[in-house]
C-alpha cells in the first residue's frame, strides 16, 4: 500500500526483515531509539543556538527600525524556533519520565513524530531567518524571494527527496541493500 502522506508512520515491517537481521522487536526498538537520539543530537544544538539568537534580537537597537511586516515575520520565526526546540528536546524528558516503565515502543513512536514536527518548524524558522536577513540587507522583494527559495529548498531536500526514496524502496526493494540499514 502506498501512502500519500510522507509523515504517516509505517506499518510494521515484514517479518522477513526481522529474520534477515536476526533482530528481536526489543533489539529493533533499542536500535531505533539510539538512531533517533543521534539524529536529535545533530539538530538540537543548531535549533537551540538559533532560538537563543532570535530571542536576543528585540534587545538590539536596530530592532525598533523593523517594519510591522518584518516584526510579524520575526514573531512567526521565533515562535516556530521555540516550538521546534521544545519538540526536539522533548524525547529526552519523556525518556527520563518513562525510564524503566517498559514504554520504549511508545517513546520511539512519539519521539519520531515530535522529531518530524520539530524539523518542520525548524524549516519554517530557517525560512523566516532568511527573509529577515535578506530584507534587512537588500529589500522586501528580495526577502520574499529568499523566503520562497529557502522554503522550496527545505521542502525539496528535507521532505520530497527522502519521501521519493521511501516510496521507491517500497515498490522496488533492493536485494543488495545493506542489512544494516533495512529498517531505518
Amino acid at each position: 500500500m502506498t501512502r500519500s502522506n510522507p509523515f504517516e508512520d509505517e506499518d510494521e515491517p515484514p517479518e522477513t526483515t526481522y529474520s534477515r537481521r536476526y533482530e528481536s522487536d526489543a533489539q529493533q526498538l533499542d536500535r531505533n531509539w539510539s538512531s533517533l537520539l543521534q539524529e536529535l543530537r545533530v539538530v538540537q544544538t543548531g535549533v537551540q543556538l538559533l532560538t537563543g539568537f532570535l530571542l536576543t534580537l528585540p534587545f538590539q537597537n536596530a530592532f525598533s527600525a523593523l517594519s510591522r511586516n518584518e516584526k510579524g515575520i520575526y514573531l512567526i520565526t521565533v515562535l516556530a524556533s521555540i516550538a521546534a526546540t521544545i519538540l526536539l528536546v522533548a524525547p529526552v524528558s519523556m525518556h527520563r519520565l518513562l525510564f524503566r516503565r517498559r514504554q520504549l515502543d511508545r517513546l520511539v513512536l512519539t519521539a519520531h513524530r515530535f522529531a518530524l514536527a520539530g524539523l518542520l518548524l525548524l524549516g519554517v524558522s530557517m525560512t523566516g531567518v532568511a527573509m529577515l536577513v535578506v530584507g534587512l540587507v537588500i529589500n522586501s522583494t528580495a526577502a520574499t524571494v529568499a523566503g520562497v527559495c529557502t522554503a522550496a529548498l527545505f521542502i525539496a531536500i528535507w521532505i520530497l527527496y527522502p519521501w521519493r526514496f521511501r516510496r521507491r524502496a517500497r515498490r522496488h526493494p533492493d536485494p543488495k541493500q545493506s542489512e544494516e540499514h533495512r529498517n531505518e
